[in-house]
């Protein structure tokens, strides 16, 4: 499959939501309570054998006092928070009922899709490239191969200067600065490929909002699986990194394995330098990339690292060149 890997993985997991709100105060041992003393509800005492009236008094003064114990037991343990203070010993409380937060609660309150607003600088090779520089495209020998294309000329490529270019896409459009200094054969392929209208009518297939903030296109099978039926060299250097504003080739786990596929970064990207950059994105492009990337990809299509297509479909319409 070509594709760049996840972040921090050569070839990306959902933050845990936290401890649901709301959980129910401690269990607390009730205090002792004045009712609960040895003698206050046990049975009256037997009444001295004295008058009737006095017997009378007794009864109606034992009556009245089981009244009063009976009131005080059933508001105690039928508002037993009524009793209760909090640990600091500050004000009554009762205990709480409120229900954790569910799942879909949560979902809702997550915050959106992080994009750093500072591009990355496009990097740059401390010992230039020979210019001309010699580049070839052999055949391919695994992928699938949905729409063949014919390879650049082999041999000498310039390795120097910029070329502009301007994808028009379904979402808008996104504009690109290619360079050769960078990677010459590799702007060359794009350039080719563009030329013949190989990208036209091809979907954006894959978008990562965490970790691997990046939109990789240029499949014609929309799998991650295609190509044009040849590769293309690595152009990279060990000072190579990855973050908003650049574009990059996709590949496979192999070198020189690169095709078709690109992927243009609009956020965080941390990827070891084994991918070709080979140009820059434009301000009013990235906007339309920030677009695509708030819509959300729908993971359940992706391959389970979190990726996805983009639920605001990003379609090649064509690609002008100049």
């Amino acid at each position: 499959m070509s594709q760049p890997p996840q972040s921090g993985e050569p070839e990306g997991q959902v933050p845990d939501p936290g401890s649901p709100q709301g959980q129910p105060y401690p269990q607390q041992p009730y205090p002792q309570q004045p009712y609960q003393q040895q003698g206050w509800y046990g049975a009256p005492q037997q009444p001295p054998p004295s008058s009737n009236k006095t017997a009378l008094w007794v009864g109606l003064g034992v009556l009245g006092l089981v009244v009063v114990v009976a009131v005080v037991a059933i508001t105690g343990f039928v508002a037993p928070g009524f009793f209760l203070s909090d640990s600091k010993g500050e004000s009554p409380v009762a205990s709480s009922s409120q229900a954790p937060t569910s799942s879909a609660q949560e979902t809702a309150t997550q915050s959106p899709v992080q994009i750093p607003a500072d591009r990355l600088p496009l990097p740059k090779r401390t010992t230039p490239l020979a210019d001309p520089a010699d580049c070839a495209y052999p055949a391919s020998s695994s992928g699938e191969v949905p729409k063949k294309a014919t390879p650049p000329a082999a041999g000498p490529t310039p390795a120097s200067g910029t070329t502009a270019a301007t994808v028009k896409t379904t979402a808008g459009d996104i504009g690109l600065t290619l360079d050769r200094g960078l990677a010459p054969c590799t702007v060359a392929n794009f350039l080719s490929l563009a030329q013949q209208g190989y990208y036209d009518g091809t979907s954006c297939h894959r978008l990562g909002t965490s970790g691997l903030q990046m939109l990789q296109c240029g499949d014609p099978a929309g799998n991650g699986m295609g190509g044009p039926g040849y590769t293309i060299p690595d152009e990279v250097f060990p000072e190579l990194k990855y973050g908003r504003g650049l574009l990059a080739m996709a590949k496979t786990q192999a070198p020189d394995s690169g095709g078709s596929q690109f992927f243009m970064v609009f956020g965080e990207a941390e990827l070891p330098p084994e991918y070709t950059v080979f140009g820059s994105i434009s301000d009013e492009g990235l906007q339309v990339l920030d677009k695509v990337a708030r819509g959300g990809a729908d993971d359940s299509k992706g391959s389970g690292d979190g990726t996805g297509p983009p639920k605001i479909p990003v379609k090649f319409q064509s690609i002008a060149v100049g």
